[in-house]
């Protein structure tokens, strides 16, 4: 019985989405600013150039020292956010061992901010307290949960693959069609691109899919419109 009820609670979890924010976000944030940056590099040389080999080049480095640098950027910040955790937690263990009574107290102020009566919310900080008494001073008191808590190499691995996939994309735009108008096929097929990615986020994250499409899009749209104007102003005929 008690096997079925736990399995019961694991699908109930499975339908919701809040478990898939940390992945999701890493992999969104590298896939859009994989399509984006490097379409936009590719954009800016195009239309300054009459030759692919420059647009060639510009975009494979681009997509290279992009998705490096989105993976050691998402591992230094969201390192320093576990730092930040951690410290916060062996704080808390301090304050237990020394103040355990006013810790228990403000526990029970926390769930009767929550709708429980004083009475009711002190008898339920005591049990857990006796439970796992960090345990609910670092999910209820500093809002850490395993949901929450940082993970600095899965954010970083998923951000550089899914900026190099999203990169990759372009760059592809760029080794096979025609050089000519290459900037307007750029612009269209990274435009297609992100609203795939926006549908495919959306619908992974239970939201509105039209929502996230104009959003991805639109400042796609300016993203890469801003970099095509630089590429007109600084035209140099690069060969």
């Amino acid at each position: 019985m008690i096997n079925e009820n736990s399995q019961e609670l694991d699908d109930y979890l499975d339908n919701h989405y809040i478990h898939r924010s940390n992945w999701l976000r890493a992999a969104v944030l590298g896939a859009n600013d994989g399509i984006l940056s490097t379409a936009s590099i590719a954009i800016g040389v195009a239309t300054a150039s009459d030759f692919r080999a420059p647009v060639i080049l510009a975009t494979l480095a681009g997509l290279v020292a992009g998705a490096l640098s989105m993976a050691a950027g998402e591992y230094v910040s969201v390192s320093s956010q576990t730092d930040v955790e951690n410290a916060d937690i062996e704080r808390e263990k301090i304050e237990l061992e020394e103040m355990p009574e006013i810790e228990l107290q403000r526990l029970a102020e926390i769930y009767e901010t929550r709708g429980l009566q004083k009475k009711t919310a002190l008898i339920v900080a005591k049990e857990l307290t006796a439970h796992d008494v960090l345990a609910a001073h670092v999910r209820d008191e500093l809002g850490i949960n395993e949901i929450s808590q940082a993970k600095p190499i899965q954010a970083a691995f998923v951000s550089g693959a899914s900026f190099t996939v999203g990169g990759v994309l372009p760059f592809l735009v760029v080794l096979f069609l025609p050089l000519k108008s290459m900037e307007y096929s750029l612009y269209g097929s990274a435009l297609l691109f992100l609203i795939i990615l926006g549908a495919v986020s959306a619908k992974a994250g239970g939201s509105s899919i039209l929502k996230a499409i104009l959003r991805i899009v639109f400042w796609g749209t300016v993203a890469m419109g801003l970099t095509a104007l630089v590429g007109y102003l600084f035209s140099v005929n690069i060969g």
